[in-house]
């Protein structure tokens, strides 16, 4: 397995997440958290696998200074024209994770990694480098493709022979991550350099609805009640990703 990157699935990407509810979903989620915490000063942010830019525009259209780094070219061209056409200026770096260090300068109060680990070959390894670049005082926002997740929605679909077998990851040109994280394994990784502060769902039901009533349901009122869901002590643990955000210890 090697770390696989969306050369090849950007169009398709930004199509099938950004162009409905779920990527709606997911940013309201993601920025409602980051909102209650982030202090009201200029911060300085890098965003690893910006992907699209979604989040690093967000946080620049509030005056933050924000680098994006991202190893797919076709995704890191989309950001750049989301910023352009928003009229709003960044630093785009063409990297793979293990690339970012020797191109960047100081640590940041900031450290976005989203939707990466799931990606990786070897997801830990990520994680010394993450507390290499978080200032002492600043944070780590880190959501993950959820494989308790994965595993209720394959009990749902009466696939069993994929649970027996621990078959979680999707196919070459699946959507579906190739390493779906166990939360329990990464917060044991974490726990010796990081202090898990919140945590929350993103996408707690959405995903289980039937398609049907998906389609009924106006998107506004999905948003609202995922959020209203999202630490929800039952279901927030069903949410299709999970978003940590973590101090460096």
């Amino acid at each position: 397995m090697t770390d696989r990157h969306f050369d090849e699935l950007a169009t398709r990407f930004a199509e099938k997440i950004y162009g409905g509810a779920k990527g709606a979903i997911r940013l309201a989620v993601l920025q409602a958290d980051l909102a209650e915490v982030l202090p009201q000063r200029p911060l300085r942010v890098l965003d690893i696998g910006a992907g699209l830019g979604h989040m690093s525009l967000w946080l620049a259209q509030q005056g933050h200074q924000v680098t994006l780094a991202e190893p797919a070219e076709p995704m890191l061209e989309g950001a750049r024209k989301q910023f352009a056409g928003a009229g709003q200026s960044a630093t785009f770096i063409q990297a793979p994770w293990q690339e970012i260090e020797s191109q960047i300068e100081g640590r940041f109060d900031l450290v976005i990694c989203h939707a990466v680990l799931e990606w990786l070959a070897e997801p830990q390894a990520i994680l010394p480098v993450l507390h290499r670049l978080v200032a002492d005082d600043g944070r780590l926002s880190l959501a993950f493709y959820n494989r308790d997740a994965l595993i209720y929605r394959n009990l749902l679909k009466g696939h069993f022979k994929k649970l027996r077998s621990q078959t979680y990851a999707g196919e070459r040109q699946s959507l579906t991550p190739q390493q779906p994280l166990d939360p329990r394994e990464l917060a044991a990784q974490l726990a010796p350099h990081w202090q898990v502060e919140s945590t929350s769902g993103v996408r707690v039901f959405h995903d289980y609805m039937p398609a049907d009533f998906q389609a009924r349901t106006e998107p506004a009122d999905l948003i609202e009640m995922e959020l209203a869901y999202r630490r929800h002590p039952s279901f927030a643990g069903l949410g299709r990703y999970l978003h940590w955000l973590c101090r460096p210890l």
